[in-house]
């Protein structure tokens, strides 16, 4: 499945260099976002089966490490090729990755063992199918509930953030568009990858002698980041960029950590069903609707109280995050021995 994925959204890339109208562009990007959702879904249900529980996180980091890597990456090979070969060569060379990428695993990966990295002996013998109370089950399981819905709120505030930030500063702080755009894009990349390294490091050391670390971080991390938000919506112009940053840097320490904690929540067979499950959630109450609501409370008031909303969510999360961690599954084998 995960071959799959990959070579389709190659594909999809590849043909986007062949549109000539809006709806064609849009119709190719809808797909792809289906391909790399779906490898988003099976890649870490994967790598949950090569790693025990406790090296989850550390893993997990170092995948979502490769989502601001990744965007740099492409803002700058696929403008650099766009200035000098045209925008259609830009989508060509970007199908590449993904194509290599399918043929690798093709070639050299192999599909380990359902359930031998350590989790409980009760689901290491658990038959790889999708049983009718499986949505049932994970709707009962606090601890993967928490995990998603905490999730979703800190992607409600992220998701708003990015998507009105740009206009924030342009209004507020006096920029021009392309110096916004440009400015925000670096800031994400730099604070995203610092924290989601730093944040997945913190999880790592931690979760050694608690096994709560996992929904800990994504906690402690959502709560700070509010003071820094605050400055950057509220503050002196002059401390806006600096608030910015620091609130991004903080609201990405949590991103490892919660990805291995909705994997560790669930049995091996359904960790595909809790991971598609996580992604249709943390959009559908995120950074699906985030953009919208702070832009109707920005018409009825100012942009700075619409961004100011993403506070209330952060808050949120710090609460869900909390609540989880009473739910926390143990993290080590000889623990898990002990609770089998």
């Amino acid at each position: 499945m995960i071959v799959i994925a990959a070579l389709f959204w190659a594909a999809i890339n590849f043909l986007t260099a062949t549109v000539h109208s809006y709806d064609s562009l849009n119709l190719r990007h809808a797909a792809l976002g289906v391909g790399e959702a779906s490898f988003g879904i099976f890649a870490p249900s994967l790598l949950a089966d090569y790693y025990a529980p406790d090296q989850r996180n550390r893993v997990l980091t170092i995948f979502n490490v490769a989502i601001p890597v990744g965007a740099a990456l492409g803002y700058l090979v696929g403008g650099t090729i766009g200035e000098h070969y045209g925008w259609r060569m830009s989508f060509i060379v970007s199908a590449i990755p993904a194509a290599l990428l399918a043929i690798l695993i093709a070639l050299f990966m192999k599909e380990p063992a359902r359930g031998a990295s350590g989790d409980s002996a009760a689901s290491e013998h658990s038959k790889a199918k999708l049983e009718k109370g499986t949505i049932l089950s994970l709707i009962k399981n606090p601890a993967y509930l928490c995990s998603i819905l905490g999730y979703a709120a800190v992607t409600f505030s992220l998701g708003g953030i990015s998507w009105w930030m740009p206009s924030f500063l342009q209004r507020i702080d006096g920029r021009s568009q392309s110096s916004a755009a440009y400015i925000m894009g670096a800031i994400t990349v730099a604070a995203g990858l610092g924290g989601t390294i730093t944040g997945g490091t913190i999880a790592q050391r931690w979760s050694r002698t608690n096994s709560k670390a996992l929904y800990l971080v994504p906690a402690i991390s959502a709560a700070i980041a509010v003071p820094p938000a605050l400055l950057c919506f509220f503050g002196p112009h002059s401390l806006t960029l600096y608030g910015l940053g620091a609130a991004i840097f903080l609201i990405f320490l949590g991103t490892g950590p919660v990805n291995a904690a909705t994997l560790n929540a669930v049995r091996p067979e359904i960790r595909a069903t809790a991971m598609a499950g996580q992604l249709f959630i943390i959009h559908a109450l995120g950074d699906a609707i985030s953009p919208r609501i702070i832009g109707a409370v920005s018409d009825r008031s100012t942009l700075n109280l619409g961004l100011g909303s993403t506070l209330i969510t952060l808050l949120l999360a710090a609460v869900i995050f909390s609540i989880g961690s009473r739910y926390a599954p143990p993290l080590h084998s000889e623990q898990t021995a002990v609770a089998t």
